[in-house]
């Protein structure tokens, strides 16, 4: 359930859904500046971390 939040948070705003997932590490800051260079991308990364890093 708690991935589901996570990941519709992704669609919305994706830098806070990899915040969430990994807090201030390099995934972090990587999907910031994908978010600003296009949110598609920024979508795609902060869901492949959700997948990814299951805690």
């Amino acid at each position: 359930m708690k991935d589901l939040i996570k990941i519709i948070c992704a669609i919305i705003f994706p830098p806070v859904a990899a915040f969430l997932q990994v807090g201030l590490g390099k995934h972090f800051w990587i999907n910031i500046v994908l978010t600003i260079l296009g949110v598609i991308p920024g979508m795609v990364h902060a869901v492949w971390i959700i997948a990814k890093n299951k805690k």
